[in-house]
């Protein structure tokens, strides 16, 4: 049986249609894609999220600033939504928001299936984005988080952290995040 023809729409659109579905949802130029067309996460792309969320929910905790879940979504154009693993938000929360409306870090964790999309289509989605200061791509496969941070002059500027003593300051917030704390509980060697 064939699947019925979705027409294009707006991240308007998308947002309000999105809530009748059973599952989750970007919007890709206009057309809804089912994140579970793009895999699901392994054990460890779930534990290094789950230990990005828990250090910054302690240390943005009172700031104004909160991490969100993929359940949140980034829109990064009229007609694309992406929906980071995970996100910085700096606005007061909304019962009935589905959307950052001030986010301003992304961590995308890779995956075999997303990693190209990830480094090229959702990085230069989110460098365009206004509100961001910090793009952060972490490889759960191997000790290496590549980290893009905007500068004053709106430029971007990215560094590479692959050494487990290592730690990240995330731009405009006060959190920072070792690389040992990302991967605790994930037993990978260290790039190179």
């Amino acid at each position: 049986m064939a699947q019925p023809q979705i027409k294009e729409m707006t991240a308007d659109e998308f947002l309000i249609w999105n809530l009748s579905q059973a599952e989750r949802y970007e919007l890709v130029d206009g057309v809804p894609v089912p994140l579970r067309a793009m895999s699901g996460a392994s054990n460890f792309h779930d534990q290094i999220a789950v230990n990005i969320i828990a250090s910054l929910h302690r240390q943005l905790r009172g700031s104004g600033c909160r991490p969100t879940t993929a359940d949140t979504a980034v829109r990064t154009s009229i007609k694309k939504v992406r929906r980071p693993d995970v996100t910085i938000e700096c606005a007061a929360p909304e019962a009935m928001a589905y959307e950052a409306h001030n986010p301003v870090a992304v961590f995308e964790i890779l995956s075999p299936t997303t990693r190209k999309a990830d480094r090229h289509v959702k990085l230069a989605e989110y460098m365009r984005h206004p509100a961001l200061k910090a793009i952060v791509l972490v490889d759960p496969d191997v000790v290496d988080v590549l980290v893009y941070t905007r500068d004053a002059a709106g430029e971007w500027q990215h560094e590479r952290f692959d050494q487990a003593e290592q730690v990240i300051m995330i731009a405009c917030t006060s959190a920072v995040l070792g690389l040992a704390e990302i991967y605790d509980g994930v037993p990978l060697p260290p790039a190179g």
